[in-house]
């Protein structure tokens, strides 16, 4: 049994495609759209994993939350105060954030997305 550390996998995206959220942004696809402002875009989510699933996404496009940056932090900071607005109006008894990053982690789309989940008790361990 070797020592070395199993090294992590790499991420694979072009950040020169366009994602399904870029075409959401762009008014490209469709979607449910619950709100907008000039720094990101929430919506319902099309597979929802509770009874309330909504994504809340900035519209500038960072890939992974590992490829933002200290100059992401305004629009980091202003994503999660929106999921939190969002989210206290639609589920008041509490909801669960949840930011897939990478292959491990269930990362689908490379454009950075909150995942605002509630309606029923959550369960833990999550994964």
């Amino acid at each position: 049994m070797s020592s070395r550390k199993k090294r992590p996998k790499q991420l694979k995206y072009d950040t020169s495609k366009e994602t399904i959220f870029d075409k959401i942004i762009a008014k490209q696809l469709p979607a449910d759209i619950i709100f907008e402002d000039e720094k990101c875009l929430a919506f319902n989510d099309v597979n929802p994993q509770a009874p309330t699933h909504f994504l809340v996404i900035p519209k500038k496009k960072i890939p992974t939350l590992d490829a933002s940056s200290q100059d992401d932090t305004e629009i980091l900071g202003h994503v999660l105060l929106t999921a939190k607005t969002l989210a206290q109006k639609r589920l008041p008894n509490g909801y669960r954030l949840v930011i897939n990053n990478g292959p491990d982690g269930c990362q689908s789309v490379y454009h950075l997305h909150v995942h605002i989940l509630g309606g029923r008790q959550m369960k833990w361990p999550p994964g």
